[in-house]
């Protein structure tokens, strides 16, 4: 059985990135989308309060995505890197959400520039799970910039440095890790114990990713004025206080390379809670999430840029086996 190419799944990374940059996610039958109403169909088969109750239900559908996603990646690479490429870059485009999140957070910072808060407040369960009624218009712009970093890193980088060591099953596995998370994972008395499994291997295939986004946020700072400096101190000061061990680098490097300051009381549908505060700067304003949303952007093209690089020097699968 022989490996994909170094040489496709390189290009196959860079065409999908091209990809969701010009087309961003479909707005209708997004394959994720597709993936996320079956998992809730099976939730009703399998849902119990019970830790291995998530584990198995987890688990099928892990298996699901990764059997057939080493098929057809072991199948193109038969086929030479021309297959590799076409469908590593169809993975790449269906698993980032970059472009999408860009736009989003665009969008927001009109709304909120404009105090249009009725509309920002529509807006917001795009991005993230707050309690948009509970927000004014500073609340409603550090929620949306809190976002705009968590998820540079969570839709961007961390899939393609997926992609880059593991091919067409890390990019799938890793979407389908962070759905069930962003389904499941979440504090909520139905999901305290059935959603575990999900939100710990999330936080798991998460953990590099994000000091990787924290080291890419500080080099980008530049672009929208900031210190690179400023950025990693935030990160090493203030990530570790954050309740998430991955969204607090994103957040407080995104935090330091604005000059703003991020975290506080933050009101989800089932509970309050007090977070740290991350950077040092000014309360968040409308032109510093335009600011973000810049950075954001650029994080994801040196992304896009290192893992075509790792994936071009890493020796992708397993040698062919002499014959005795």
């Amino acid at each position: 059985m022989f490996a994909p190419t170094r040489r496709g799944r390189a290009a196959g990374l860079a065409l999908g990135y091209v990809a969701d940059l010009l087309l961003g996610d479909p707005r209708r039958g997004h394959p994720v989308a597709l993936f996320g109403s079956g998992a809730a169909a099976l939730e009703r088969l399998t849902y119990s309060d019970r830790r291995v109750a998530g584990v198995v239900h987890t688990g099928v559908l892990i298996g699901a995505l990764a059997v057939p996603a080493v098929a057809l990646d072991r199948a193109a690479a038969r086929r030479g890197a021309a297959w590799t490429a076409a469908l590593t870059a169809a993975a790449t485009f269906v698993v980032l959400g970059g472009t999408s999140l860009a736009n989003t957070g665009a969008d927001m910072a009109r709304m909120v520039d404009g105090d249009d808060v009725d509309g920002a407040r529509d807006l917001l369960p795009s991005l993230c799970g707050r309690d948009p009624a509970a927000l004014d218009v500073p609340g409603l712009t550090r929620a949306a910039l809190e976002s705009v970093a968590e998820n540079t890193s969570d839709a961007a980088v961390a899939p393609l440095c997926w992609g880059a060591v593991g091919g067409v099953p890390g990019l799938l596995v890793y979407r389908c890790v962070n759905t069930l998370d962003a389904m499941i994972g979440h504090r909520s008395p139905r999901y305290e114990r059935f959603g575990w499994a999900a939100a710990r291997l999330d936080d798991v295939m998460n953990y590099l990713p994000a000091r990787v986004t924290g080291l890419l946020v500080a080099a980008c700072a530049p672009v929208t004025g900031g210190s690179p400096r400023a950025a990693l101190a935030a990160w090493r000061r203030d990530a570790a206080r954050h309740p998430s061990p991955n969204a607090g680098v994103a957040e407080a490097a995104f935090a330091g390379a604005l000059g703003v300051r991020l975290g506080g009381p933050t009101q989800y549908a089932h509970r309050l809670e007090i977070r740290p505060t991350l950077g040092d700067g000014r309360i968040a304003e409308p032109a510093d999430l335009r600011a973000a949303v810049r950075l954001s952007r650029a994080v994801q093209a040196l992304a896009v840029t290192c893992a075509v690089g790792v994936s071009s020097a890493c020796r992708s699968g397993r040698r062919a086996s002499r014959r005795a």
